[in-house]
């Protein structure tokens, strides 16, 4: 099942058409993994980082931008597992419209577990591993 949260667009998101300008919707999938990281894995994402020395660089992305978004929406965004590698993680991520319950895009982030010290990259640890499993969804 996946993982769900309501994120507020802010005023510095949006361009001159007034809409979210769409760089800033990789930004939000940025902001619903570490979202999920402290409420799923149970642990920060700064923390991953800098005490279990392990973080998840994006390696391949692929998003569908289905519909704008306007300053002061809120969207409701879900972060899903894919596929578990034994180092990589394929996150689905989506962001829906609250004001009609619109698919507002879809990212697919193909991302992998590295060593912050070696940078190279390390099987997923095993705590990580068990709240991934969590998250995971037949293919979509």
């Amino acid at each position: 099942m996946a993982f769900t949260f309501s994120l507020p667009v802010r005023y510095g998101s949006i361009d001159y058409a007034r809409i979210v300008y769409y760089p800033q919707f990789l930004h939000f999938c940025h902001i619903a993994m570490e979202e999920m990281f402290l409420a799923v894995v149970g642990v920060s994402y700064p923390d991953a980082l800098q005490k279990e020395k392990v973080g998840y660089p994006t390696v391949k992305s692929e998003a569908d931008f289905v519909s704008p978004v306007a300053y002061g929406e809120t969207l409701e965004m879900s972060v899903a597992i894919g596929r578990l590698g034994t180092s990589s993680v394929e996150f689905r991520y989506e962001g829906r419209r609250s004001s009609d319950g619109e698919v507002a895009f879809r990212v697919r982030n193909i991302q992998v577990a590295v060593d912050m010290d070696a940078w190279e990259s390390t099987p997923i640890p095993a705590h990580h591993r068990a709240a991934f499993e969590t998250l995971l969804e037949t293919d979509a």
